[in-house]
């Protein structure tokens, strides 16, 4: 199965269905194969007592709280019906990240093939209680987690009816420094677990990706925006849509170049076998049933003469014709 690629358009629309709807285009044009959103109930999600990450501070400023900034960032769900509506009108898959109860039921509604467990929901038991009843495939987002916590929650979602897990491997400093990506963990989660594994990456670049793809991800997830001037907590995180077109490219290029896991000659460099390999030929001019020696044969392109690996047979033979130099040589 080929890679999926999903483009996380997150909270990056900042509050606008009109520019939700434009990333959907985006993700559609530069070949990802989902784009995804979050759905929350603000009031449900944080307390008013909740600060903002230090990363949200530094891209949002501190003046005021993660309730008040979150509360511009997010749709309700008539708009997210919507949007998942107008993503099947352009031929590209919906799918979100809810963040509480009602927004795990509420997207439950919407026919999903497909729903993510963002990396904070992963020791919230009631959420993952409510996941599991939903009886779909998650996606489940495992930064900020030990093994112990992902297998309490796998538990979880196994103990309430949840089909299939794809476990992805994540860092949540956004953006996470490249000494932070820890990309061979996904080896020893899918080890671990038996179960599918991706990689949900907040690094700039887009080498991790084609990086875990060559690990064996079988989903690629990162965050992607219109712009990053705009303001927002994600956006400078985030791939403008040329990145996330490179980030697609490196994928299949990376899947492509993974092949069937067998060396073999390939098509493309069989034609070049007999411009790069050698054949015996006379180092000086040879008379009719002089024996070949080292001393007047050797080897030199092009490869579609005597394989020098047959140099000791030929080694004493009578010449059976004339040969000039650099001529090959025949048995």
């Amino acid at each position: 199965m080929p890679v999926t690629v999903i483009a996380e358009a997150g909270v990056n629309h900042n509050g606008s269905l009109e520019t939700a709807k434009a990333m959907a285009r985006v993700a559609k044009d530069c070949g990802a194969d989902i784009v995804k959103f979050q759905t929350a109930v603000p009031e449900l999600v944080v307390s008013r007592f909740a600060e903002k990450a230090a990363y949200q501070k530094q891209a949002t400023g501190a003046a005021e709280s993660q309730l008040e900034m979150i509360r511009k960032l997010h749709f309700d769900f008539a708009a997210h019906k919507e949007l998942k509506e107008y993503c099947d009108s352009i031929g590209i898959q919906y799918l979100s990240a809810p963040f509480d109860i009602p927004s795990v039921e509420f997207l439950g509604t919407l026919g999903l093939p497909l729903l993510k467990i963002p990396s904070g929901e992963i020791t919230n038991l009631p959420y993952l209680e409510a996941v599991g009843r939903l009886h779909t495939p998650v996606l489940l987002s495992t930064g900020m987690s030990t093994l112990n916590e992902i297998t309490d929650a796998l538990g979880i979602l196994d103990d309430t009816g949840c089909p299939a897990v794809t476990v992805l491997h994540c860092n949540t400093q956004y953006p996470t420094p490249y000494e932070d990506a820890n990309l061979t963990a996904m080896l020893d989660l899918a080890e671990q677990f038996g179960l599918p594994v991706g990689l949900s990456d907040h690094t700039q670049g887009v080498e991790c990706a084609a990086a875990a793809v060559a690990l064996g991800a079988c989903v690629i997830e990162k965050h992607f925006t219109l712009d990053r001037s705009w303001p927002g907590p994600d956006q400078k995180a985030s791939l403008n849509p040329a990145g996330l077109r490179a980030l697609v490219e490196a994928v299949r290029h990376t899947e492509a170049a993974l092949g069937n896991g067998v060396k073999h000659v390939t098509g493309s460099e069989a034609p070049n076998k007999a411009v790069a390999r050698k054949s015996i030929v006379a180092a000086r001019a040879i008379r009719k049933g002089e024996p070949f020696t080292a001393d007047n044969l050797t080897t030199k392109r092009p490869g579609d003469g005597v394989s020098p690996m047959r140099w000791y047979e030929v080694l004493g033979r009578p010449a059976p014709r004339d040969f000039a130099e650099d001529e090959k040589i025949e048995v």
